[in-house]
């Protein structure tokens, strides 16, 4: 009798013991990447929770046919030309401070708001939307990993209203902010005087090797001395256009740059996908020199004194 009541008890201990860690499973937060910054990211799921919160302002980063199909409710419409500086004889140079700010202004943020940015390309508009707020002393963005298509495929609530906006009174510090910032003129100095600089060129396989022309260049080919990661490589494909993995993100990027301090210069066709990869690096893998090349390619091929690269007789690319 003694001895089947000490199994009984010990039957009840085993239950206890594994619904209680059943239980501890199931509260536990899930870490889908342990990335070495979340400050600017942001799940969907997330986004749901605090969606109505007055003090988050969301922007839609997309084609304005595309906003007005459908989007996440009480967001804003902005497209690329709205942080663009028109000004010059090639398109996508970043806008200058004034241009921020009275943009901010139109769009009714504050200083102390939260700016959630989301788009359907991966994230390759909404971080460059990061990089010129960041580049202008506004450091209170997060992006929606996935964008668009994460929205849609956990449940996101979608409206085709246009929220009416009461503009603000922004005031951005004048002072610009290079930290992931260059200029032409040195990279131009760069290339011959520094030692070290890893210079990556995120556009696709064809723009870097010359046999493509795209349409806003004058010249194709590459800046020499240049590496090739295509941007696209950091997004996961088959999970809503996610990032990748810190693992996946190490084994693309390390054979390239061996150390997170290494100096490094990113740039695209106009600053936009290599902003794209600005992100990837200082926030998600934690480099602490890369500096995204503001008017890229655009700008480089324009000015006939300037060397570059190239593999492959050229065909224009619209």
């Amino acid at each position: 009798m003694i001895y089947k009541t000490k199994v009984l008890l010990l039957v009840i201990c085993l239950l206890f013991s594994c619904n209680r860690s059943k239980e501890q499973a199931a509260t536990k937060p899930l870490l889908a990447n342990t990335y070495f910054s979340s400050t600017h990211l942001i799940e969907a799921e997330g986004l749901m929770t605090i969606s109505k919160n007055e003090s988050i302002k969301i922007i839609d980063f997309r084609k304005e046919e595309e906003y007005l199909k459908g989007h996440i409710p009480n967001a804003i419409n902005i497209w690329r030309s709205d942080i663009e500086d028109k000004t010059y004889p090639y398109k996508g140079m970043s806008a200058d401070s004034a241009t921020i700010e009275k943009l901010l202004q139109q769009l009714g943020i504050d200083e102390n708001d939260i700016v959630i940015v989301y788009d359907d390309m991966g994230l390759c508009d909404a971080t460059r939307l990061w990089w010129v707020l960041k580049t202008h002393n506004f450091n209170r963005t997060k992006l929606v990993n996935g964008g668009w298509q994460a929205w849609k495929e956990t449940g996101g609530q979608i409206s085709i209203e246009v929220p009416e906006i009461t503009p603000s009174d922004f005031k951005l510090l004048e002072a610009r902010n290079n930290e992931l910032y260059i200029g032409m003129e040195d990279v131009s100095k760069l290339l011959s005087d520094a030692e070290g600089v890893v210079l990556l060129d995120t556009r696709t396989k064809e723009e870097y090797s010359g046999e493509f022309l795209k349409k806003g260049a004058k010249r194709s080919g590459r800046i020499p001395q240049s590496h090739h990661i295509d941007w696209m490589n950091a997004i996961d494909k088959t999970n809503m256009l996610k990032f990748k993995s810190v693992a996946d993100l190490e084994k693309i990027y390390t054979p390239v740059v061996h150390s997170k301090d290494s100096p490094i210069i990113v740039y695209c066709h106009t600053g936009v996908r290599s902003a794209h990869t600005t992100f990837v690096l200082t926030e998600l893998l934690g480099y602490t020199n890369v500096r995204n090349y503001d008017g890229s390619w655009s700008e480089w091929s324009y000015f006939e004194h300037l060397p570059i690269e190239k593999d492959s007789d050229t065909k224009v690319l619209n």
